[in-house]
């Protein structure tokens, strides 16, 4: 029998680092505890902290004793780690805001409860968005059951930054839009394959939005609002992360990096409500034009 494991306190947490993980879950333990595993397992990237925000409907998923080792691995390696609970729930862009607000760290990494990270994903992504300078990059997961299904149609709307990443305006309707088509599935897995990139090169390319896996420059997420929008929003929503990165992409640039060494778990989802697109609310808003 294990013994209880300690939470962390956001006083003993919050202080700057170079970077902090943010993790929201609800209800996967299992998931979880592979989730943290991938942390765990990074190199290159000493100084980072680790929160993870539970609104599990029982028991909180960090206290499982898989995801509570790994807790504990990664506070042995040196990584603080803070478990916390955020209930009542309020809907996805809300539960995003609280776990903003425990870091001040230079960067942040928007981390899905179901996705694995390959070793020297964190080295990759910190260097990246240091070399471009932009407001955000990702890593868009692979599902691997898709792996022998390759869809070329989808590959034409791979485009690279030639040079740092500039402001776009993306929304629905324009070919910018288009460029996600590039991400279900197993998709980009097959682009990265065809460009067949030497050991240790890595390639920025445009995007819409990217699910999953988003390492963001802090002070210029809450330049363009972070995640407050939440207040506008029914509880019941999905979207949040593509409405962030849209107001940041707009302000600061993103880009995609590849290749991507983050692999989705492919576990049913536990975001059942999705009654509202974030993003549809967020921009209809701010598209319309005010009265004089």
């Amino acid at each position: 029998m294990n013994r209880p494991l300690d939470p962390g306190t956001t006083e003993q947490f919050r202080r700057p680092r170079q970077l902090d993980v943010l993790i929201p879950t609800r209800n996967r333990p299992a998931e979880l505890a592979v989730t943290l595993s991938g942390l765990a397992g990074q190199e290159g990237v000493a100084d980072f902290g680790v929160v993870v925000s539970d609104q599990s409907d029982d028991e909180p998923a960090y206290r499982h004793p898989a995801a509570a080792t790994m807790a504990r691995v990664l506070r042995h390696r040196g990584h603080p780690v803070l478990l916390t609970q955020r209930l009542p729930r309020r809907g996805l862009a809300e539960h995003r805001a609280s776990l903003l607000d425990r870091s001040v760290a230079r960067y942040v990494l928007c981390l899905d409860d179901d996705v694995w990270l390959e070793p020297g994903t964190l080295s990759r992504l910190v260097t990246a968005i240091r070399e471009l300078g932009c407001g955000f990059v990702g890593n868009a997961v692979h599902g691997l059951s898709y792996a022998d299904d390759v869809r070329p149609e989808t590959h034409a709307h791979y485009e690279e930054w030639d040079g740092p990443p500039v402001p776009e305006r993306v929304r629905p309707g324009t070919p910018q839009w288009q460029r996600a088509s590039i991400h279900p599935a197993a998709n980009l897995l097959h682009v990265t394959e065809k460009l067949r990139l030497p050991a240790g090169a890595w390639r920025a390319y445009k995007v819409s939005w990217i699910g999953g896996c988003v390492l963001y420059d802090r002070a210029k997420l809450v330049d363009a609002g972070g995640f407050e929008f939440w207040r506008r929003l029914p509880e019941r929503h999905q979207g949040e992360d593509v409405a962030a990165q849209l107001a940041v992409m707009a302000r600061h640039g993103g880009a995609g990096v590849l290749p991507s060494g983050a692999y989705h778990l492919e576990a049913p989802t536990t975001v059942t409500e999705r009654d509202v697109e974030a993003w549809e609310v967020v921009f209809t808003e701010s598209d319309t034009p005010q009265p004089a």
